[in-house]
């Protein structure tokens, strides 16, 4: 697998005034897809909950390249680009693209994995976490940390 995928189904609320989606909707698909891969992994948001972590995020960035129309046919494309040997730290990158395979945009993300208990840094990392990002796709520039 070279990297997970979906398609966008987009609602009237994504617009802006300029009748294109607006720019915190990208970051809201960015998170959801990350959620649904992990949970596709086995890394489930009940498993987070009963082990006391989650994920944090240090730096969310997001570049533009095409606007995206409320009837276009978006398909969100994410790989792991940075991590460190022990899963603790990471870089996610989405690439969102349209059926021409056109890159509309890049979100990348930089983050770690937080104890939601002690509000500390998690390290190790659970084993589930090391299992998880370790099965995901990596990018082709991929740099392990």
């Amino acid at each position: 697998m070279t990297s997970f995928s979906k398609q966008i189904s987009f609602r009237w609320a994504d617009l802006d005034p300029n009748f294109h989606v607006r720019h915190s909707v990208y970051y809201d698909f960015g998170a959801q897809h990350r959620i649904e891969i992990l949970e596709g992994l086995g890394l489930t948001m009940r498993t987070m909950q009963s082990q006391f972590f989650g994920p944090i995020i240090f730096r969310e960035e997001c570049v533009f390249r095409k606007e995206i129309k409320l009837s276009d046919a978006i398909f969100i494309h994410t790989k792991v680009a940075k991590m460190t040997a022990d899963a603790s730290r990471w870089t996610i990158v989405h690439e969102l693209k349209d059926g021409n395979d056109t890159l509309c945009a890049t979100i990348s993300v930089d983050g770690a994995w937080m104890d939601t208990k002690l509000r500390k840094l998690v390290n190790p990392v659970p084993d589930s976490v090391m299992e998880a990002l370790s099965n995901m796709p990596k990018s082709d520039n991929f740099v392990q940390l």
